[in-house]
């Protein structure tokens, strides 16, 4: 039967194929019939070939069946698929977002209709099937896109794209009319690619409005800095308007009030003076608006100007970082007085001499305008300011064991603000022009973590923080002071910055040196704003305000550790938190430097021991503030505002003292070290300190080669009571 029937044929074939052999055989049989039984065997194959005709004819209905089924589940499947797609476009237009999804051949999937709802020029190109690139192409060209002046389309587009190589990515699209626009773009697990836009036009406008009012503690704080200076100061943007003024500038320039106002153009303040002044080193009017009207990179220009029949000033003009511009007044009638005086009678000599003379006036007359400005910046900030919050500091500690006051702690706190920035804006300063007086000893890395712990440790309970301090026994070379502020700022950063967690401070021995580890669990900073934290007054996501800081601790930190040669460095990662390290060479075997061991705070010994302390102070209120100390701590106080009173004082009292503390500054162009000098000249080598807020390398010279210590303004009464305690311990 095989051989008849092909198995490959199709059912019906081969069900065709045995009917018609059947009724072949079934003629046969009646036809032709055998006597032998021929006629009944073909009968009975007949039998055969129909039940199996039959057979097949059963399992054909089966197939049919099963395919049936199989069609209908496939179109039950296929109005699954339908509708769950359904669900799907649905589930993703009630996105208050934008939504887009791209496959893993970068080609657009579906997208509801809020997606590129800001970019209606370019919202009907999102079709399926865009390809992603064309995408970004679309995106970098829309006019609903604020174009920045210097960033061609095509740059914004490559940039984007490189964006697209990482598996999530979250930044910002500035739109026109004021807008904002926050991209997120994640990765599939199938390698698409999906694209959420937020409007967070409002966010940005609070952050703004934040920001605002933080700029303005802070123009509170530069404005009452500029009113102790000396010199006239003004400052303009870069569109060259008035923004910033002291009052020493009208007084200069005999400057109506009304017409010093914000926003007033320089060139309306110039074309007010135009006949009123004359400039006395070849510099024009000309010179000047053209330096004011360059686009930018303006180098610093002195000139000297003369208002009237007498009055000189010099003026020093610089641009800032944001291309705006500092212009400032500085009265030097007296000064160029004095010069023509010794020119007058220079030119009685002879003309070798005179040649001499005129060259060496021209070279300091160079110097002075070069340097006048931050000079007397430094100055006045150093003594007209530090000077009464040095009798504010003291007065407060005079009030010890009176009983808690919450109005003297928070006062307390003030001035501690206030000392802080007024030291990083000195620091800065002296940073800047190369002028900090470095004194490299060995220093006890574990002694000044352990102080910075006791100092800070009541900022991290308040904010619930676990700060830790290692121990270590590690020696270093650096200069004391700046390391401690380092270390300092950089500890502080931390917990303004860490809401919750801990910050641990400790030290690793690397090849030839140590390396100060300062982590903490706070926010992260991201990597492209890691190098700008570093400038001044930078910070980030900070909600301090300006009392707590003015964004200049870690550029003082970034400029003293290159100024002492300390390599800085950062990791950080965003949500995880930060790391900075400060590496500094080992010193081996040498006696610690003597300022690590005096105590800081205002807690201080009582019952010295000492009987006489004689106190040379011209400033009233400090010399009142730091004589209570002294009576309260037991001793007696011959209190001088001169030299010459000190004198006298002890003439009248008869007996030597046993220490002399003597301010660097007296009255009549006299200084302590002198006062110092001539009294130990009469009364011998009595132990004598030196109080000022000058930091300058000459005085720390010259207190160096008289033995004086040198305790700097604001004065730590703790630091007093320990220079006194040695000195009775020494009698």
């Amino acid at each position: 039967m095989c051989g008849i029937l092909n198995p490959e044929d199709p059912i019906e074939r081969q069900n065709e194929k045995l009917i018609k052999i059947s009724e072949a055989l079934m003629r046969r049989i009646e036809q032709n019939t055998d006597a032998e039984g021929a006629a009944y065997a073909q009968f009975q194959r007949a039998a055969m070939l129909e039940e199996e005709v039959q057979e097949r004819t059963r399992d054909l209905e089966h197939a049919l069946d099963l395919l049936n089924t199989s069609n209908a589940k496939l179109a039950e499947a296929n109005r699954e698929a339908e509708e769950a797609r359904s669900n799907l476009a649905n589930a993703i237009e009630t996105i208050q977002e934008g939504f887009a999804l791209f496959d893993p051949d970068e080609k657009l999937v579906m997208c509801n209709s809020r997606f590129g709802l800001h970019m209606p020029d370019i919202r009907a190109a999102f079709v399926p099937g865009l390809d992603f690139h064309d995408y970004v192409q679309l995106i970098s060209r829309s006019r609903f896109r604020e174009h920045a002046d210097s960033e061609a389309p095509e740059d914004w587009a490559r940039g984007r794209l490189e964006r697209h190589k990482d598996d999530h990515v979250i930044f910002n699209v500035r739109m026109i009319w004021n807008r904002w626009v926050q991209v997120s773009e994640h990765r599939t697990p199938d390698g698409g690619t999906v694209i959420i836009q937020t409007d967070v036009t409002d966010i940005m406008r609070l952050e703004r409005q934040e920001r605002e009012r933080m700029l303005d503690d802070q123009a509170r704080v530069i404005q009452a800095t500029l009113e102790q200076l000396n010199q006239g100061v003004c400052i303009f943007d870069a569109q060259a308007r008035l923004v910033g003024w002291n009052q020493r500038v009208g007084e200069l320039l005999s400057m109506p009030a009304t017409l010093m106002r914000m926003g007033i153009r320089f060139s309306t303040l110039l074309d007010r003076f135009r006949d009123d002044i004359s400039f006395t080193d070849g510099t024009t009017i000309e010179t000047v608006e053209a330096w004011v009207q360059m686009p930018g990179g303006r180098p610093p220009v002195n000139f000297e100007v003369k208002r009237g029949p007498m009055l000189i000033l010099a003026v020093t003009a610089q641009e800032m970082p944001d291309q705006g511009f500092v212009i400032s007044f500085t009265d030097v009638t007296a000064e160029r007085a004095a010069v023509r005086a010794i020119k007058d009678a220079n030119e009685m000599l002879e003309a070798r001499v005179a040649e001499r003379t005129l060259a060496l006036k021209e070279a300091l007359s160079e110097a002075e305008r070069a340097n006048a400005s931050k000079s007397r910046f430094v100055a006045a900030a150093s003594h007209d300011l530090l000077q009464p919050l040095s009798a504010a500091k003291l007065y407060l500690a005079s009030l010890e064991g009176e009983g808690e006051s919450p109005v003297v702690a928070k006062v307390s706190r003030a001035l501690e603000s206030v000392e802080h920035i007024l030291d990083a804006l000195l620091d800065i300063s002296k940073l800047d022009i190369g002028k900090a007086a470095l004194h490299e000893a060995p220093v006890s890395v574990g002694t000044v973590l352990a102080q910075l712990g006791e100092e800070l440790m009541p900022v991290a309970r308040q904010k619930g923080l676990d700060l830790r301090m290692v121990s270590t026994s590690a020696v270093v070379r650096s200069d004391p002071t700046y390391l401690r502020r380092i270390l300092q700022n950089l500890v502080s950063n931390a917990l303004r910055y860490t809401d919750r967690g801990r910050v641990l401070v400790g030290a690793r021995h690397v090849p030839r040196g140590v390396r100060i580890e300062v982590w903490d669990t706070g926010p992260g900073i991201p990597e492209d704003q890691q190098q700008a934290i570093f400038d001044e007054f930078r910070r980030l996501n900070a909600s301090a305000s300006a009392a707590e800081g003015m964004g200049l601790g870690l550029a003082i930190v970034e400029r003293a550790c290159r100024l002492l040669g300390h390599d800085l460095t950062l990791t950080s990662a965003p949500g995880i938190g930060t790391c900075f390290r400060v590496t500094l060479p080992l010193h081996d075997g040498a006696a610690l430097h003597p300022e690590q061991a005096a105590p800081r705070g205002w807690n201080a010994p009582r019952n010295l021991g000492a009987e006489l302390v004689l106190l040379i102070e011209n400033d009233a209120d400090v010399l009142r503030a730091l004589t209570t100390i002294l009576e309260k701590w037991d001793l007696s106080v011959l209190a001088a505002r001169s030299e010459a009173e000190a004198h006298d004082l002890v003439d009248e009292v008869g007996v030597a003292p046993d220490a002399i503390i003597a301010d660097y500054q007296l009255d009549d162009d006299r200084l302590g070290t002198d006062a110092i000098a001539s009294l130990r000249g009469r009364l011998g080598p009595i132990p004598a300190c030196i109080v000022s807020a000058n930091r300058s390398p000459e005085l720390i010279a010259a207190c160096g080669k008289l033995g004086l210590t040198l305790f700097p303004k604001p004065l730590e009464p703790a630091r007093l009571a320990a220079f006194l305690a040695n000195v009775e311990a020494s009698t």
